[in-house]
């Protein structure tokens, strides 16, 4: 019987199985460091394979770099072991809700969910640090120690004296200003990349000093191909004093995943909220008259004719024209002819565009709102609803059930968006939040409210934005989602021992390999997550011949820790014809249960496909 491997897939081991499909002749064996073979690329064939000229190193080519750049693409393709551990008592609706609020890096977090989530998430939205010079900066492990690089940069000279003034060393004139930014966001576009499904989009939110890097790193991740657009909307309505400038907007960059995929499904991707001059109206609605005549004439192909006496260039020919009059959507005026366009025809055909320049969007609003929805103002600069509320109709308006991820989800204003538009269409689109528990100042009003970090301020917005919603659509909204499941990012549930068991000795083998703090929710959670199945799925427990049985999705997934297992607990798990069933390895009440348990399943349930951690 075969162990889970409980932990995130290789990116590499991926990559290559991914050339071998397409250049068998490319893939061979060699030595890892540990001495085990395995498979690898020949990197010549492979450059024969792809091109007849060889790039020469140092030879001129177009290109975007920076310090550290490929250990940031080496970063997200590495495998975690770490796992996520439900946490019950800070959610709302565990058992019945389908989102889900995540703490802990976004990055790890990302490389957990890659293997569940490949693939599912239709829309992306992010709001990352802007790197202003104030903004937070993740640090991941790759990058060179601080004292080093500052040596290496100039920023210190030869006997260790600082050359830059203290309070100018985050700004352009410091090496690391850009590369850090760079360096943080790189790894987890690529791997947000392989959650997305492949109509799926991403919109970043993002201001003037990192748009123009932001982009040139979309365009290598996800294809200059697929960028759309990189809309600017309006953000404030005062004007500052701090630049040259009043800068008073921010950046939507919009890509997809496969720009062909998604103007398929949408040929107008999102309809345009800003409709005027629909005055008039008659049965059918609202209307504006719109010309008929043919702009361009001849030269433009339009046919030239005579109709209710005005002789002219027309958009349509004498029998389109006909039959539109017929309908009464042809009107005569004095000197032309015009026709009807009702606003429902607009509402369902009209594309957005890239300048977003009402006041639905202003930070100073969703302040406001916030502050009033949490009792104080405990978030700076949020995220406005409506903004979120209208990409989320651009990208999900006809799938309402899509999965919407946000991994800088800050004070949750995605989560709340996506409430907001199942209230409003009575959809079911899951939610997926991920937050760095940041600590939140002692001095600030956050904290002297009780909220010691952005992940408690999050999730009481979720809360509290939940029940509002609910209690303004009254029995419309009895059904829906405003629940969360809460879960940790973590070490493994399992012991070292675990994954490397030739770096112990024989009597270690035989030790307990789950840690001892972990409970059996949690190791459910990391088989959920080994298996791909969604964080979300509906869990029961129940009692089998005395023991505890977990079951996911009703039998998808059925998995029992419990201690002293016997052949009884067993054939009634395997007479239910689970597609899994996952057990620990020390559960067995006897080694004869061991030696009967693929038996057991053989003859009961032979299609089950059975593990062991």
């Amino acid at each position: 019987m075969n162990k889970l491997k409980m932990q995130s897939p290789d990116g590499i081991a991926s990559n290559v199985e991914k050339i071998a499909r397409l250049f068998p002749n490319c893939v061979t064996e060699h030595l890892d460091k540990a001495g085990k073979p395995e498979l690898a690329i020949d990197f010549e064939k492979l450059q024969a394979e792809l091109s007849n000229d060889m790039i020469a190193e140092g030879e001129e080519r177009y290109q975007f770099t920076w310090p550290n750049k490929r250990a940031a693409n080496r970063l997200a393709n590495t495998p975690t072991t770490m796992t996520l551990r439900p946490c019950r008592e800070e959610s709302v609706d565990f058992d019945h809700t389908r989102n889900l609020y995540i703490e802990g890096d976004n990055l790890e977090v990302l490389k957990v969910l890659r293997e569940t989530y490949l693939g599912k998430v239709k829309m992306i939205y992010i709001d990352p640090p802007y790197n202003t010079g104030n903004d937070f900066v993740y640090n991941d492990d790759f990058a060179q120690d601080k004292d080093e690089f500052e040596q290496q940069s100039g920023l210190y000279d030869n006997e260790g004296n600082q050359t830059i003034d203290r309070m100018q060393r985050n700004t352009e004139s410091n090496g690391r200003f850009h590369t850090d930014w760079l360096n943080m966001m790189y790894p987890r576009l690529k791997v947000a990349r392989d959650l997305m499904a492949d109509e799926g989009a991403i919109f970043l939110s993002i201001g003037d000093d990192e748009e123009a890097n932001l982009i040139k790193i979309c365009d290598e991740i996800f294809g200059e191909q697929n960028f759309i657009a990189s809309i600017c909307h309006k953000h404030r309505a005062s004007i500052s004093n701090d630049r040259i400038i009043s800068e008073n907007h921010n950046h939507l960059v919009f890509y997809a995943k496969n720009i062909a995929t998604l103007y398929g499904l949408h040929k107008k991707i999102g309809d345009d909220p800003i409709l005027e001059g629909f005055n008039h109206c008659d049965e059918r609605g609202a209307y504006k008259l719109t010309p008929v005549d043919g702009p361009g004439g001849a030269k433009k192909g339009n046919p030239y004719y005579e109709f209710l006496g005005i002789e002219g260039y027309w958009r349509y020919s004498k029998e389109t024209m006909q039959k539109k009059y017929e309908e009464g959507l042809i009107i005569r005026t004095e000197t032309t002819l015009q026709q009807k366009y009702y606003l429902e025809q607009a509402k369902a055909s009209r594309q957005t565009v890239t300048t977003w320049w009402d006041k639905d969007f202003l930070t100073s609003s969703a302040t406001k709102e916030l502050t009033r929805l949490m009792g104080g103002n405990f978030f700076d600069n949020p995220k406005n609803v409506n903004l979120l509320l209208r990409t989320l109709k651009m990208i999900t308006k006809y799938d309402s059930e899509s999965i919407i991820l946000d991994f800088f989800s800050g004070s949750a204003t995605t989560a709340h968006a996506v409430m907001q538009m199942n209230a409003e269409d009575n959809g079911h689109r899951k939610a997926i939040m991920v937050q760095l528990p940041e600590l939140c100042d002692e001095k600030s009003e956050a904290y002297k409210a009780g909220y010691k970090n952005i992940c408690e301020i999050g999730k009481e917005r979720i809360r509290r934005a939940g029940k509002k919603i609910k209690e303004e659509t009254g029995a419309a909204g009895q059904n829906l989602d405003i629940g969360f499941r809460v879960l940790k990012l973590d070490t493994s549930n399992m012991e070292d021992v675990y994954y490397t068991p030739r770096d112990f000795n024989s009597q270690m083998l035989f030790n307990e390999n789950v840690k001892p703090d972990r409970s059996n929710e949690d190791l459910l959670f990391q088989v959920m997550l080994d298996l791909g199945v969604e964080l979300s799925a509906k869990i029961e427990a129940r009692v089998l011949a005395g023991k505890t049985v977990h079951f996911v999705d009703d039998h998808y997934l059925v998995a029992c820790f419990d201690s002293d297992v016997n052949d009884t607990a067993i054939k009634e798990i395997a007479k239910l014809h689970p597609v899994y069933f996952v057990m620990r390895d020390s559960s067995a009440a006897s080694d004869n249960v061991i030696d009967n348990f693929e038996q057991i399943f053989k003859h009961y349930s032979p299609d089950t496909t059975c593990r062991i951690i």
